[in-house]
């Protein structure tokens, strides 16, 4: 049961301290620092110092995750797991639980915290930048969902209704595009407007094979970009995957194809216009041969037969949530100026344009990389 353990606080996160809320957790007590941490567009991060360790403490953004504990139990299952198979070398930042012994807290404001380990001397990539890093990203991925394919998808619950259901969006988009007076013919939007239109038949090809009962269902993280996947500081092998808020139930090409989509753009998903957006043929092969080396012998032909089909849709379900977001008033992501979703829109749209321009590419590719050995 979550608990209210701010005593005395009022109302509010300006007088319920980030202090106070971290010392309501099983930590050595008084805090000693306390900074905003990571690049997360939903949740608000911070990393804590206690005792000489270093934590991170999340607020989880109620109004996209209806069901907080359901995401802490997702997570305690993934670290039971973990621990059964520590041949994988697989880390899970552990959960904190509070002085009344639960493992999250809600505030009197009704904000949902949790605390964690922070994983030490581990850092972030801002981009793959050479074939090692690589690699260590497919062989991350391959032994994350090598780790989870023999656990029931219904073993776990679902934390985010709706999440990569690419239909969904597109419906999202067009109700919308029809209540925003003009959208169609706005300069500033038409172009991506016209590019999501043309593209609808894209959105339910992953989704028309789930429901024919072709490939499975399986627990995926929902999340494994770039910024998701934390290095080692000194070796370089890649550690953990961490934002586990939408580990459930899933499509594994969801997964392959975001994690290929976000480091295979050097451009990023925020580019300043000086890089052209582009799909990097070397670096997804290396991602890929390296996932298929941990997956080759449980991955459904199938699935392997999709993988092209994954690529493209990712920066296109991406492109179109943030384009449905710009037109919605910037609702869901947050932003740092007006027009950002739109700018990011176009960004993820020319990455499809790029994708669509080498798909014989990208299908002798998944074929070199999955071959039998």
């Amino acid at each position: 049961m979550w608990r209210a353990e701010i005593d005395g606080a009022q109302q509010g996160r300006t007088q319920a301290s980030l202090g106070t809320i971290a010392e309501a957790f099983e930590i050595p007590a008084p805090v000693e620092a306390i900074a905003p941490y990571g690049r997360g567009l939903i949740n608000d991060t911070f990393r804590v110092e206690a005792g000489g360790t270093r934590y991170v403490l999340q607020r989880i953004n109620g109004a996209v995750f209806p069901d907080p504990l359901r995401i802490m139990s997702n997570i305690q299952a993934l670290d039971r797991q973990a621990r059964q198979h520590p041949d994988l070398g697989f880390q899970v930042p552990a959960l904190i639980a509070t002085r009344a012994g639960d493992v999250g807290l809600r505030a009197p404001d009704g904000n949902v915290w949790r605390l964690m380990t922070l994983i030490e001397d581990a850092v972030n990539l801002p981009r793959i930048e050479t074939p090692e890093q690589a690699r260590e990203v497919g062989r991350l991925l391959g032994r994350f969902h090598t780790l989870l394919q023999s656990l029931p998808a219904d073993a776990l619950g679902v934390t985010l209704p709706g999440f990569h259901d690419t239909p969904a969006y597109l419906a999202r988009f067009l109700s919308v595009l029809e209540r925003i007076e003009g959208a169609r013919t706005d300069p500033a939007v038409a172009t991506c407007v016209r590019f999501a239109i043309d593209r609808q038949a894209l959105a339910r090809r992953l989704a028309d094979a789930r429901n024919r009962g072709e490939i499975p269902v399986r627990v995926i993280h929902g999340d494994p970009k770039i910024d998701n996947i934390l290095f080692d500081r000194d070796s370089g092998r890649a550690l953990a995957l961490i934002d586990l808020d939408t580990l459930q139930p899933g499509l594994i090409l969801h997964d392959i194809g975001d994690c290929l989509r976000s480091c295979c753009n050097h451009s990023g998903e925020s580019a300043d216009g000086r890089t052209q957006v582009a799909f990097d043929l070397a670096v997804a092969e290396t991602i890929l041969h390296a996932y298929a080396e941990q997956t080759r012998d449980w991955l459904s032909p199938e699935e392997i037969a999709l993988i092209p089909e994954a690529i493209r849709l990712m920066p296109f379900e991406l492109g179109l949530r943030f384009l449905t977001d710009h037109l919605d008033g910037d609702r869901y992501f947050k932003v740092a100026e007006p027009g950002e979703n739109l700018r990011k829109a176009g960004i993820q749209f020319a990455l499809v344009t790029d994708i669509e321009g080498k798909a014989a590419d990208i299908k002798a590719m998944v074929s070199r990389c999955f071959q039998t050995p």
